[in-house]
């Protein structure tokens, strides 16, 4: 079992991508994550990805809540605000996404928590940081891959811009975000002292740039950063790209071109030296393509492989799943989930001491754990009624009936 994190709390107030899978990476390690909801759930519930749901639960959730206890919270109340102070007393590490100030407003901002727990790690997760003219900006992968050049860069002279096919700027920032918050849990324990760790979308989907953004900002820069023809990304030379065979794709990485021209023999005036790989990619990808384009796909790669070209088929989601590496690293698991139904998830990415970290809890119904946070509180089975009536709390499913 992995339980690096064991003996520390996260409290969670996340309700989209980016902070709940990196908290959940938190989780899978052993922390004791509290996920905070409102009494009709967090927007993750609400909406998933191709209209699909299982028993009810959506992609989203099913993405980001793994190895979480539900907790349901009306922090519009005063009795909702006073439980998370004292879930904040007992916690590690704080960690929010709402929108610049919002829980400032409600009593539980970095400077409330620090009264409460001056050693509190307070981490936030946002669309552009904590001021600045795009502060009240909605903060969303597409918007941030556009305005963060991802997008550009992703498309093609051809076509202009293309968005990547997956929340990739959503993924990076998690994972940015638990990097942050475990830092700060280093020094906290060498120190004793807390942190305020501060993650945006912006920043996530410039850092995922970085080699691309170095090389631009540093000596002449291009006119266009827009992928040439086949050639997957403006800063490298041919043959890096992909390329249609005749009954499907290939990618071609680092080769020589000398050699290429070799392999698909090439006639003399579409051949380009290596020396003139990046100044003349178009001239070369060109008649690479135009040759590849030829074969099928097996019989490019069997060319490739006897002269040590680098390259892969691409492959769509049905070849992923049933990839011999994919299998062998366990990179899905099917588990029983919190309805009953079974549910296909994506392994941590991680293995320590050659150990992938289990999944404990699934996404859990809402404010399934509700009952039991409040008792591990000190609250009483009256008070937790008393709680529910008033409605600072919601979703006690696992509340005796009894007290009800």
């Amino acid at each position: 079992m992995v339980d690096l994190l064991k003996g520390i709390r996260v409290l969670s107030f996340n309700h989209f991508l980016m902070g709940p899978m990196g908290v959940q990476f938190l989780a899978d390690l052993g922390a004791d994550v509290i996920a905070v909801e409102p009494p009709d759930g967090a927007f993750q519930r609400k909406w998933g990805g191709a209209d699909k749901q299982v028993d009810g639960q959506s992609m989203l959730l099913l993405t980001g809540n793994r190895n979480k206890r539900s907790l349901t919270l009306d922090l519009k109340k005063p009795d909702g605000v006073a439980v998370a102070k004292k879930l904040i007393a007992t916690s590690d590490v704080l960690t929010e996404n709402f929108r610049p100030g919002v829980l400032n407003k409600l009593g539980l901002g970095y400077e409330d928590a620090r009264s409460i727990k001056p050693d509190i790690i307070y981490a936030a997760a946002s669309g552009y940081g904590t001021d600045g003219p795009y502060v009240n900006r909605p903060g969303q992968d597409l918007l941030i891959q556009a305005l963060a050049g991802l997008a550009t860069i992703t498309g093609s002279r051809e076509h202009g811009p293309r968005a990547v096919g997956v929340s990739a700027v959503d993924h990076h920032g998690a994972v940015l975000f638990a990097a942050g918050i475990l830092a700060a849990l280093v020094r906290k324990a060498r120190t004793g002292q807390g942190c305020r760790v501060d993650v945006s979308l912006l920043s996530a989907a410039l850092d995922l740039q970085m080699e691309s953004f170095t090389c631009y900002l540093n000596g002449q820069r291009p006119d266009d950063v827009r992928q040439p023809g086949p050639i997957a990304g403006w800063y490298y030379g041919a043959p890096y790209g992909i390329y249609a065979t005749r009954d499907g794709h290939i990618a071609i990485s680092l080769g020589s071109l000398d050699v290429l021209a070799d392999v698909f023999s090439l006639p003399a005036d579409q051949r380009v030296p290596d020396t003139e790989a990046y100044r003349r990619r178009d001239q070369a990808s060109a008649a690479i393509a135009a040759n590849i384009a030829k074969r099928t796909t097996s019989e490019c790669l069997a060319l490739l492989e006897a002269r040590g070209i680098w390259h892969a088929r691409i492959n769509d989601y049905s070849d992923v799943v049933v990839d011999p590496q994919v299998i062998h690293n366990k990179s899905f698991q099917v588990v029983k989930g919190a309805t009953g139904a079974p549910i296909t998830l994506v392994s941590h990415p991680i293995c320590y001491d050659g150990e992938v970290p289990e999944i404990r809890l699934p996404p859990q119904k809402l404010g399934a754990q509700t009952e039991e946070i409040l008792k591990e509180l000190g609250y009483d089975a009256r008070q937790l009624k008393d709680l529910y009536d008033r409605g600072a709390v919601g979703s006690m499913t696992s509340l005796d009936p009894k007290v009800l």
